[in-house]
């Protein structure tokens, strides 16, 4: 190995001396005969070594018209001036250290000069292909270094095949890093959480460093290869953290850009890269946070739409487990709607697409359970829907037709009761009150006034902000409910009717009969629940109504006490045998009420 002192006396021209006491120190008597300028520096170098090993240089040399040729000029190197001075060491038959920050530039270099075998055994090519192969392509860490240092040797670097050896090896690598770790994951599992965390894959961080085009390649290479599908999701989250930092910033300060520039080109190119690397399978739990995350960048970025409509079809998925807040998500359009209400009605659709494609791959004939997971999921959303429109009812920018759709989407099965429908129509109302009145009907129609419970409805007939129509029809319900109360009816029937209704036609096919017991099923257990909603808020009045006959009775009590007590002492001023006289008269007149009753009983 030679010294720094040495490594660098290889110098440009601008330091003559330098290069003059190398040129004697190796050739005594041979002066520099020849300078090569790469990238506008120059270097005072001698013909023989270089045309020695590079048949480039060669060509040139006897190509030339005058054959005493002092200069020569390499336009578009490889790696630039810096690789050729350790090309030209090569040359003189320097020692240097070939590293994986170095080698890939070596390689193209040594592929620009034609380094190759013919010239000289053990070239420039041979060197450095072996130090890819035995010592990169078995190391992870090295291959991403390769990788990232190929950015700049574009498009050499992928006609070499440097590129796919490095992306290849980094997938196997990873793969096999994953085997190997195994048992520790395991033992992580059963361990604590400073152990869980240094679980987590070293390379994810590495990867990082990657240009979206590099890193495209290599989490594809690594979907092919086996590595596991939360691997590489947890690379996509911590690729998109580095890469994509900032952007809410930028658009706060440019909310009304018009013409995106490179910066904004190259981040929507990595917004739509990271979507389409989601794992596909159904196992893969992407979390919802990352999804909502990556569809609000896809919004400010202005994605593709095929881009937008994968993240919003992934969340429908889970819809029923996302929480209200991320649902919130701000529109950056000026002059319309605080919130993007369209992203949620799109969530929508697919979710309803969703559930409707389950039932219909049910081919069985048995009817779904009372807890089924469908309709399980459909009363959830029903309710996390109710309070999204509470959330966005106080917007004075949105529009009723936006509202009204948010809200038409659900079926009516969505809901078991429509308090928290009833909510946000009459906050919307609230913070419209210049709504003309025909699109306040038009709002109100769609509350079920027969699934208001009684807070609800009392609070309906006294809200001025309704129209009058439906005052009517809530106090119209709430009678005929009193009504059925007090006759001890069990409700209007519907029960009843949805049963006997429920048999059915011969006329009809076995898929249309399937269809309309699914259907009819479906009513019967939204009834039920309403049912049981109607039952609690009838304890609840029971009990509300006992506690005012214990207060009533207890009422009852002093008043029985300050009488007996009033009665004792108008006994005393009858003397001191008033007492005695009063109880006997009490044990008299509890027998004549006793041989009264017996008379009473026996004569009737």
């Amino acid at each position: 190995m030679v010294s720094e002192n040495s490594l660098s006396s290889l110098t440009r021209s601008s330091t003559p001396n330098l290069c003059t006491s190398f040129a004697n120190r190796i050739f005594a008597d041979v002066a520099g005969d020849v300078t090569v300028v790469v990238d506008g520096e120059s270097f005072l170098l001698h013909k023989f070594p270089l045309v020695a090993r590079s048949g480039r240089i060669r060509k040139m040399v006897a190509d030339a018209k005058d054959s005493n040729i002092s200069r020569l000029e390499l336009c578009n190197l490889p790696g630039g001036a810096r690789t050729f001075e350790l090309a030209a060491k090569f040359c003189y038959g320097m020692n240097f250290e070939v590293t994986a920050s170095n080698v890939s530039h070596l390689r193209c270099a040594a592929e620009f000069l034609e380094m190759t075998e013919d010239y000289y055994e053990v070239n420039l090519i041979e060197r450095t292909e072996t130090y890819l192969n035995e010592v990169v392509v078995q190391s992870l860490e090295k291959s991403v270094e390769v990788l990232s240092a190929c950015e700049t040797l574009l498009p050499i670097a992928e006609e070499l095949g440097i590129l796919n050896r490095c992306v290849n090896a980094i997938a196997v690598n990873a793969c096999r890093e994953q085997l190997v770790s195994g048992l520790s994951r395991l033992d992580c599992e059963s361990g604590s959480a400073e152990l869980k965390g240094g679980c987590i894959d070293w390379w994810v961080e590495d990867l990082s460093g990657l240009n979206i085009d590099f890193y495209h390649r290599v989490v594809s290479a690594m979907g092919r290869t086996g590595v596991r599908s939360d691997s590489i999701v947890a690379s996509l989250m911590h690729y998109a953290q580095v890469s994509l930092k900032g952007i809410g910033k930028q658009q706060i300060r440019n909310p009304a850009r018009t013409n995106p520039g490179a910066m904004e080109n190259t981040q929507r190119e990595i917004v739509e890269t990271l979507v389409s690397l989601m794992p596909t399978e159904k196992s893969s739990s992407i979390p919802l946070s990352f999804l909502f995350g990556m569809l609000r960048m896809a919004i400010m970025v202005d994605a593709t739409l095929a881009c937008r409509l994968e993240l919003e079809r992934r969340i429908s998925f889970r819809l029923e487990m996302v929480p209200l807040d991320d649902l919130l998500i701000p529109c950056i359009q000026a002059g319309d709607s605080m919130f993007d209400v369209d992203t949620v009605h799109r969530i929508l659709v697919h979710f309803l697409q969703r559930i409707e494609e389950e039932e219909n791959d049910d081919c069985g004939y048995e009817s779904d359970g009372l807890g089924s997971p469908s309709h399980g999921s459909v009363l959830k959303v029903g309710r996390l829907v109710d309070a999204y429109l509470a959330e966005i009812a106080p917007d004075p920018y949105l529009s009723v037709q936006k509202f009204t759709a948010i809200i038409e989407i659900l079926p009516d099965y969505a809901r078991v009761i429509d308090d928290g429908l009833y909510r946000a129509v009459d906050i919307f109302l609230k913070a419209h009150p210049m709504l003309p009145e025909h699109e306040r009907k038009q709002l109100c129609k769609y509350i079920d006034c027969q699934k208001l419970s009684q807070e609800a409805s009392n609070h309906a007939a006294q809200n001025d902000r309704l129209p009058v129509h439906m005052a009517v029809r809530v106090l119209y319900y709430e009678q005929l409910r009193l009504k059925s109360t007090v006759s001890g009816s069990s409700g209007d029937g519907f029960l009843s009717q949805k049963i006997s209704s429920g048999i059915p036609s011969a006329a009809m096919s076995p898929r249309d009969n399937y269809a309309s017991l699914r259907r009819e099923n479906r009513e019967l257990k939204l009834e039920i629940s309403r049912m049981r909603v109607r039952l609690s808020e009838l304890e609840k009045e029971q009990v509300v109504m006992k506690q005012g006959m214990m207060e009533k009775s207890g009422n009852g009590k002093k008043f029985l006490t300050s009488i007996s007590k009033g009665i004792g002492r108008i006994g005393i001023f009858h003397g001191p045998g008033g007492g005695k006289q009063q109880q006997s008269g009490r044990k008299s007149r509890a027998s004549e009420g006793k041989t009264g009753r017996s008379r009473r009983y026996s004569l009737s």
